[in-house]
């Protein structure tokens, strides 16, 4: 082979492995935690503090306005998925309280879950915003269509805090915090195993949106739809479960 074609052959499978980089899935190590978390909003147990973030947000759909990033991490034991966000927020809003509220209208994150990787079209949709209110929907037949039934998810618990002033933009503010114990059960008629083996892969992802002002759309996992849309389970990432102890 010449030198300049094999120089060619050489940039052409460095491009393809980029395009395969970048289109691969990311992957998160979910570790198992001994003493349970205080759900109270403040993340000041050192299991999250030892706890690895999943990595900065992205943002596929930006338009304009500020980027305001978000550090969520994951945790589990044989009853719990916890999930904390760490949302910067220079204009905290939210003014939904009750269940099934359209909590994605107010400062809001979300945990979609496919927790069968045999059946990643079968997701769950958690939405929870600033007020400790939260959306749930079991979609058995994907994107795209009704539910047949209207799913709730049990035994939830969620914290909130805010490092400002809500619902007042004419201040600024810096952040605000939402940690949330999911009960595993509520997956369980779509889960390989309850609770989950050392090694058991969901399909997950991490979203928020909402508010008032500079209202954005970021994601864990990107999404490559045109238009925003979470409900896309071909993009989520891939959540690891592992027996090994944070912290350890």
């Amino acid at each position: 082979m010449k030198t300049t074609e094999f120089k060619l052959v050489a940039v052409l499978l460095a491009c393809t492995s980029i395009v395969a980089a970048a289109d691969k899935p990311p992957r998160y190590t979910i570790l198992k935690v001994k003493t349970a978390p205080k759900i109270d909003g403040r993340l000041d147990e050192a299991s999250w503090k030892n706890a690895r973030s999943v990595g900065a947000f992205q943002f596929p759909w930006y338009k304009q306005g500020k980027q305001e990033q978000t550090d969520a991490r994951m945790l589990w034991d044989d009853k719990y998925l916890y999930v904390s966000f760490r949302c910067q927020d220079a204009h905290v809003w939210g003014v939904h309280t009750k269940h099934d509220d359209p909590v994605y209208k107010d400062d809001c994150v979300e945990v979609f879950t496919s927790p069968n990787p045999d059946h990643p079209e079968k997701y769950f949709n958690i939405e929870m915003n600033v007020r400790r209110a939260w959306l749930d929907r079991y979609h058995p037949e994907g994107p795209g269509k009704k539910p047949p039934t209207n799913w709730n998810a049990m035994g939830m618990r969620i914290g909130t805090t805010v490092q400002g002033t809500l619902n007042d933009d004419s201040d600024t503010d810096r952040s605000w915090i939402l940690e949330a114990a999911i009960p595993l059960a509520n997956f369980a008629k779509v889960a390989k195993h309850t609770p989950p083996h050392d090694g058991d892969v969901w399909h997950l992802n991490l979203n928020r949106l909402g508010g008032e002002t500079n209202r954005q759309y970021s994601q864990w996992s990107p999404g490559k739809t045109k238009t925003p849309q979470f409900h896309a389970p071909r993009y989520f990432g891939r959540a690891v479960f592992s027996t090994r102890l944070v912290g350890k």
